[in-house]
C-alpha cells in the first residue's frame, strides 16, 4: 500500500514537472516563486472551488424559482443567473501576479445588456 502511494506521488511530480516545450516561462520569476504561485493557487483552489460550486448552484436554482414565479420572464432569472453562474471557477497563479482578472460573481444582467 505504501509502496503504491509513493509510486503515485512521485508520478504526480514527474507529470507535475513536466514542461512542454511551447510553454511560455518568464526569466526574471525564480523556480521557487512559480512554485510558490502554484502552490498558493492549488490551496487556494481547495477552499475556493466548492465555495463558488456551492454559489452557482444556489444561484442557478434560485435563478430557475424565479423564472417560475414570474411565470417564464427571462430577464428576471438571468438577472440572479449572469452573478451566479459567471465568474471565476479556477484560480491561477497569474491570478495572483495580477496578470488574469479574478471575478467572483459575473457580471450583471443589466450591464451585459448595455454591452
Amino acid at each position: 500500500m505504501m509502496r503504491r502511494m509513493i509510486v503515485g506521488m512521485v508520478a504526480v511530480m514527474v507529470m507535475l514537472g513536466a514542461r512542454p516545450t511551447w510553454a511560455k516561462t518568464d526569466v526574471n520569476e525564480s523556480y521557487g516563486s512559480q512554485a510558490g504561485y502554484g502552490t498558493l493557487a492549488a490551496v487556494s483552489n481547495l477552499i475556493y472551488m466548492p465555495l463558488k460550486l456551492v454559489y452557482a448552484a444556489v444561484g442557478g436554482v434560485t435563478g430557475a424559482l424565479a423564472w417560475m414565479v414570474t411565470i417564464g420572464n427571462t430577464d428576471v432569472a438571468e438577472s440572479v443567473w449572469a452573478p451566479s453562474l459567471g465568474g471565476t471557477y479556477v484560480i491561477t497563479p497569474a491570478m495572483f501576479r495580477g496578470e488574469e482578472e479574478f471575478l467572483f460573481s459575473g457580471p450583471s444582467h443589466e450591464k451585459s445588456e448595455k454591452n
